[in-house]
């Protein structure tokens, strides 16, 4: 595969900006150093790979901008061998990050030919997700239930409630909420009824849909 010095060059220039903007995590910088973001991209648009921003990859849908994805994993707290629920594979460069600091991750989409596309692909590039389903996001994956975090990357309206009830206690949401606009809000789970909730200011996503197809 394509993947050269310079390559990781440009990886390290980017975790520096990611640095720069907030990121603390040293696993989820070295993720973003590590993981070949210009491979999850048509190569005719490689010299975008490595900017900070998102991208679109077809279907409507986008590979998420690369500190949208640091602040996302960051917020998760990802403990080696956590159990976590991807609702919105997308490109699958968040899935792999989330391979990389260690998790068991359980990824979601709805559009068949992304989730074609990308349960092939991420495989080549040596990160294996516990599942890849193909089905509605927002009932979650109850069959697999309960998780140590859930993470969603794609706005929502409201939090769906399947999710809420997936996640175990003392486990870790994380959706960006909103219409046009979302606010990227935590919910750590007290206890079987309560929730602690935490806004971290606006992102843009693309919408999170109910229903495959």
């Amino acid at each position: 595969m394509n993947n050269t010095n310079k390559h990781q060059g440009l990886r390290n220039q980017l975790a520096k900006i990611l640095e720069d903007k907030g990121i603390i995590d040293r696993n989820v910088l070295e993720a973003i150093k590590k993981i070949p973001r210009h491979l999850f991209l048509d190569s005719s648009f490689e010299n975008f790979a490595y900017q900070d921003k998102a991208f679109p990859i077809g279907k409507d849908q986008t590979i998420s901008q690369p500190y949208t994805v640091a602040f996302q994993s960051q917020l998760l707290e990802v403990k080696k061998g956590d159990k976590i629920l991807e609702i919105g594979t997308g490109s699958g460069y968040q899935t792999a990050v989330l391979c990389f600091l260690g998790a068991k991750v359980y990824s979601v989409e709805r559009q068949n030919e992304l989730f074609k596309k990308t349960s092939r692909f991420l495989p080549t590039l040596g990160y294996r997700p516990k599942s890849f389903v193909f089905g509605d996001g927002y009932i979650g994956l109850e069959s697999e239930a309960p998780f140590d975090s859930i993470i969603v990357t794609a706005g929502a309206p409201i939090i769906p409630q399947p999710l809420m009830a997936q996640l175990k206690i003392g486990g870790r949401l994380v959706i960006p909420l909103g219409e046009k606009i979302q606010v990227m809000t935590l919910l750590i789970r007290k206890n079987e009824t309560q929730f602690e909730r935490h806004e971290f200011g606006n992102f843009i996503f693309v919408p999170l849909l109910e229903n495959k197809n």
